[in-house]
């Protein structure tokens, strides 16, 4: 009983730390700050155009956000239905808040507790209907 406690202890540790369900149910992405050094350098390179867009990231938290505003309820609604159909197909969902022609978002991968190719994935294809 006491092998198997500790077995299931570093295992949550180890998926909280490094891993995340892919739709699949198989596990991939590495978190940004637990990623090797080529995998981070590509990481923040790769997020150096959302910087650019307007995307930063959260204080004390290892999340990026940014807040688009349309003309009205109708055009903000018609963005968030758009990125949740590519959410939900992806099975990587946002964080937002919505109060009439303001949208505001926050990506971070919940299962891995921080950025990953999913936030940066996410975050281009919502760039990409914000147009």
């Amino acid at each position: 009983m006491r092998n198997l406690y500790r077995m299931n202890k570093v295992l949550t540790q180890f998926f909280k730390e490094f891993c995340v369900k892919s739709p699949n149910r198989t596990f991939s992405c590495t978190r940004i700050r637990m990623a090797s050094e080529s995998k981070r350098s590509k990481l923040e390179a790769e997020l150096q155009p959302l910087k650019e867009q307007g995307w930063t990231m959260v204080t004390g938290r290892d999340a990026l956000y940014k807040e688009f505003l349309f003309k009205d309820f109708n055009e903000a609604f018609g963005f968030m239905t758009r990125v949740a159909l590519k959410a939900d197909k992806d099975d990587h969902h946002p964080e937002w808040f919505n109060v009439y022609n303001k949208v505001q978002i926050t990506l971070s991968t919940h299962d891995c507790n921080g950025l990953s190719q999913k936030d940066v994935k996410l975050a281009n294809f919502i760039e990409s209907v914000a147009k």
